[in-house]
């Protein structure tokens, strides 16, 4: 049996779409947001590659991760061409999300690079520990 998943049509929907899947756990449905060589920078100074790699890291995050994810605040997407370059403000408070875009061939979106996490050493000192707000 065939799954048929809903594609990016923008680099924006790339955003809602994990979201949407993560909240179904789907950690399959993710992968394929990626271009099949894509570069995840997660878990936190690793680097993941390629699709299924992806996937492994998307199951462990899911079996981990506090659940319901939020569509977080888009900030203005920059293209060149077929490339995007998309970030969030995370509600999380890990300094930013950013990730890298391109279009493909039937029109539809995929991500090639993603940094889901970016915090400073500075910044996460300085964040209050869990539960103190």
């Amino acid at each position: 049996m065939t799954e048929t998943r809903t594609r990016a049509t923008t680099p924006e929907d790339l955003a809602r779409l994990f979201v949407e899947r993560a909240n179904a756990g789907d950690a399959e449905g993710l992968a394929e947001l990626y271009e099949p060589d894509a570069v995840l920078a997660y878990p936190p100074g690793a680097t993941t590659v390629g699709r299924e790699a992806i996937r492994a890291v998307c199951e462990r995050m899911l079996a981990h991760a506090p659940g319901p994810f939020r569509v977080e605040e888009a900030l203005p997407t920059v293209r060149h061409g077929d490339l995007a370059l998309t970030s969030t403000r995370p509600a999380d408070d890990t300094g930013g999300r950013v990730q890298v875009a391109r279009r493909q061939p039937d029109g539809t979106w995929l991500r090639i690079i993603d940094r889901p996490e970016i915090r400073s050493e500075t910044h996460s000192e300085d964040r209050p520990e869990a539960g103190a707000e």
